[in-house]
């Protein structure tokens, strides 16, 4: 199966399990009070052989989540745990936070039916919002679009819906982040966004910058800016940062991703630099309402000097814009 290394490949895995005929239960947080080390939506996948593959608690309570999923790969019925404690006995039970969370474990290929599973995993491939949608109480599944949870998808939010008994799991495309230029703030850059969940591309036709030596490991293109981007694909789930400072270069990519709908632009330069740069957008036909889209100077007023710094700063403006919008 293929893999994308920026992203969870819970789901994956325990189709991968399945398959092999080792088995797999599927445990997901699905409601959490007070503090809790990982949100709603978490997972972990656990195999018949005892194998593990996410998480549902930073390690807290995880083995006793294995414990009742071994018990509940041939049972066939869906299990749902609540595991809380208070603050001064917290680490007898394991969940130090002292919070509270509830787990729905489905034993695959019994209470979760593999086809549903199959649909989700294709349309991650396929960089498509489908949410999974579980009936608490009567246990019957189904797949939704997009278009019925606006407000979760934009949020990435999966969560119990206010009738108590439907959860709805998110399964938003892949965060992913084009930088042109292979400059100093891009060998920073690009593994911040790995960090953040983000699959980096890095675009630059010049050999001598975006060189393997440079980016040991980094996807990189080789096109120009406009030609890679319009193979590539540029999406809701995409943020694209210019670094190069040459118009010749930037511009295109600036132009391709004005037209698209990736969630974020930024481009390097100070005040002045903008400034010209929005007059060649206007000179080309790039309305107003367009060139608005643009984060510039790019990142955060952090006060930040250093190429790491202002790396930094790009990731927090790039993390504030997706989810604050």
């Amino acid at each position: 199966m293929t893999r994308i290394d920026s992203y969870d490949t819970t789901l994956e895995t325990a189709l991968d399990w399945h398959r092999a005929g080792k088995g797999a239960v599927l445990a997901t947080v699905i409601e959490t009070w007070g503090s809790s080390p990982r949100p709603v939506g978490s997972l972990l996948a656990i195999s018949g052989g005892g194998e593990m593959e996410g998480s549902v608690s930073g390690g807290c309570v995880e083995g006793a989540v294995v414990a009742e999923a071994l018990e509940a790969v041939g049972g066939g019925e869906m299990r749902q745990l609540t595991y809380g404690v208070s603050d001064d006995d917290a680490f007898a039970v394991g969940l130090a936070c002292g919070g509270t969370i509830r787990v729905l474990l489905e034993p695959l290929g019994l209470a979760l039916p593999v086809a549903l599973l199959e649909e989700i995993v294709a349309a991650r491939a396929a960089r498509r919002p489908v949410a999974y949608l579980v009936d608490l109480e009567s246990g019957a599944r189904r797949i939704a679009g997009a278009e019925e949870y606006p407000e979760r998808f934009r949020l990435d939010r999966s969560g119990v819906e206010p009738d108590g008994r439907t959860f709805v799991s998110v399964y938003n495309p892949p965060l992913r982040m084009v930088v042109v230029g292979a400059v100093h703030i891009a060998q920073h850059l690009l593994p911040m966004a790995r960090a953040c969940g983000y699959d980096p591309v890095l675009i630059d036709p010049r050999p001598a910058f975006g060189s393997a030596a440079r980016f040991p490991g980094e996807t990189i293109l080789e096109d120009w800016p406009d030609e890679a981007l319009a193979a590539y694909g540029l999406d809701a789930r995409t943020a694209v940062v210019t670094l190069t400072h040459d118009p010749k270069l930037d511009d295109p990519a600036i132009r391709a991703t004005l037209g698209s709908d990736a969630f974020y632009l930024g481009c390097l330069g100070s005040t002045r630099t903008h400034a010209k740069r929005v007059e060649r957008l206007r000179a080309a036909g790039v309305d107003d309402a367009a060139i608005a889209r643009i984060h510039a100077p790019v990142g955060l007023d952090l006060g930040g000097r250093s190429p790491a710094e202002i790396a930094l700063a790009v990731m927090a403006e790039i993390t504030q814009t997706l989810r604050r919008g």
